[in-house]
């Protein structure tokens, strides 16, 4: 009997695997498509809505540069971004400056590092992680927020991750020559787009603890990066670290705001929701037990040859942040949430394998994961549309009350670049541009310029000056780092001799977090 059914039962198994084959090929894409779908609608959601902040505006001024006056803006710019500016000249060249186009970019960028996210989930461990760790990242208040920004950050950690899955594709390849090519060119890239993407390479060397036969080959690949960022090393060494001055020592208000971005529970300088303790709370539970699990596997014999993927994953958490606290204490402080978002796919892989490896029960593993996400929405939802830096309603505003015979003084300079984006053709009714003293038509990129007019000056404004309107931002604390504390100071004492000329003053806030000072001085 056996003999007889043999026949049938092979012809159908074998119709049968095909049909399975392709059930599995459609679960695998779903589980990495679908949590990318999800990163890209939640990026293009209001991706126009806020306003423009500074750092925005400087890449508009630095990208639209041209010749030599874009080579010099790199270069005053230490280097930094090199790659991201590059991108936007180009889209600025073909299709213009709205905010859709430069934005775009960061959006797709921010969703290819949750379609990464997904396929490093599938290479380390499985397609469940994989749906896991990539829902995590897509729902996640700091990518969507840098996704919806014209800075490289998004392409950078999207660079970065993908990296990590070249450097785990060539760990695990027999034939591993591409994936190597892979990995030294995104990885340069990487660093072209943000010089704190060196961070993390040292985090990709602990895969040599299990992985020693490619010592020689990552050495050489590593090299070849090295090589390759010489020439970004020496503009950043000619322009050194005096952008970073506003960069605080590491404290605890600091450590709070690098682990509230990794944990996606809150973000600098106003996003934060009630349920943000509680998120934070759930996670550091969740990674406390992904630390006792990746204990356990290293210490059992067995399990030990496994362990070198969450560990590589824990290396990718630790390594940057362990690095910046170091060069922070010994240097110019970078331990800041933007420099250290180089380690957030980390923070989702290492969650998702917690929750859901097969280890681990289904029920509870896949509650904290609808929990955790859940909490990630509540966090998200409330950010679209607010804008911590409003310089489209501060440059209507000044616009609508302006008359003629007004000036305007910008503290820092950097501050005439967004006013001038949202001027958009109406500089005829603006008032005159009196620090800088520029006219409308000229287009400059202005990086951490803090000059100011000389009480000697400020006398000689008002045959010409009926009024000044003074916009500030970024114009350093009282109790911030040196150079900040001298950029305030400063402020002040250019902000005396103009009240003496000027008598009456009228002062407005503008953003979300009152960031933007216009003051109105009137004789």
């Amino acid at each position: 009997m056996s003999v007889a059914t043999a026949g049938p039962l092979s012809r159908f198994q074998a119709a049968a695997r095909p049909g399975a084959r392709r059930r599995e090929r459609l679960l695998t894409i779903a589980a990495v498509g679908i949590p990318t779908a999800v990163a890209i609608a939640l990026c293009l959601y209001e991706i126009t809505a806020r306003s423009l902040w500074l750092d925005e505006s400087a890449t508009v001024s630095i990208a639209s540069q041209h010749g030599a006056a874009l080579g010099a803006a790199l270069a005053h710019d230490g280097g930094n971004m090199l790659g991201y500016y590059a991108l936007l000249h180009v889209l600025i060249g073909a299709f213009g400056k709205g905010a859709l186009v430069l934005r775009l970019p960061s959006a797709i960028a921010a969703a290819a590092t949750v379609c990464i996210v997904g396929l490093l989930g599938l290479r380390l461990f499985d397609r469940r992680v994989a749906l896991g760790a990539g829902m995590l990242a897509a729902v996640s208040l700091s990518l969507v927020y840098w996704g919806q920004n014209a800075r490289g950050y998004t392409l950078m950690v999207a660079l970065i991750a993908g990296s990590f899955l070249a450097l785990v594709t060539a760990i695990r390849s027999e034939r591993p020559r591409a994936a190597w090519i892979a990995y030294v060119v995104l990885t340069v890239a990487a660093v072209y787009v943000g010089l704190e993407a060196v961070l993390v390479i040292p985090a990709q060397f602990i895969v040599l603890l299990s992985k020693r036969e490619r010592a020689r080959s990552l050495g050489i690949a590593v090299a070849f990066v090295a090589a390759c960022c010489v020439p970004l090393a020496v503009l950043a060494s000619g322009r050194g670290s005096g952008q970073l001055f506003w960069v605080p020592p590491p404290s605890l208000t600091t450590a709070k705001q690098v682990v509230q971005a990794l944990a996606s529970s809150g973000l600098q300088p106003n996003f934060y929701a009630g349920t943000g303790n509680v998120l934070l709370a759930l996670t550091g539970v969740v990674l406390v037990f992904a630390l006792w699990r990746i204990w356990r596997m290293v210490r059992a014999p067995r399990e030990g040859a496994a362990a070198w993927g969450p560990v590589l994953v824990l290396s990718w958490l630790v390594v940057p942040f362990a690095l910046a606290l170091a060069e922070s204490a010994v240097g110019q402080s970078i331990f800041q949430a933007r420099y250290l978002l180089v380690s957030l796919p980390a923070i989702a892989l290492l969650i998702a394998w917690a929750l859901l490896d097969r280890r681990t029960p289904a029920v509870l593993g896949f509650g904290l994961l609808a929990a955790l996400i859940a909490l990630r929405a509540a966090q998200l939802a409330p950010s679209y549309g607010v804008s911590p830096e409003n310089w489209r309603a501060a440059t209507d505003y000044v616009l609508s009350q302006a008359r003629p015979g007004d000036c305007a003084a910008f503290y820092p300079i950097d501050n005439r670049m967004p006013f001038q984006y949202y001027l958009r053709g109406r500089a005829a009714v603006a008032p005159r541009s009196i620090l800088p003293a520029v006219p409308w038509t000229q287009v400059h990129a202005y990086v951490e310029d803090y000059a100011t007019l000389a009480p000697a000056q400020v006398p000689g404004l008002r045959p010409d000056c009926a009024r000044v309107w003074l916009l500030t931002s970024h114009e350093g604390t009282v109790g911030g780092p040196p150079v900040s504390r001298e950029n305030y100071t400063r402020l002040h004492a250019m902000l005396a001799a103009l009240e003496r000329e000027y008598p009456q003053t009228t002062m407005r806030p503008f953003g979300a977090a009152k960031t933007i000072t216009l003051e109105l001085l009137a004789r």
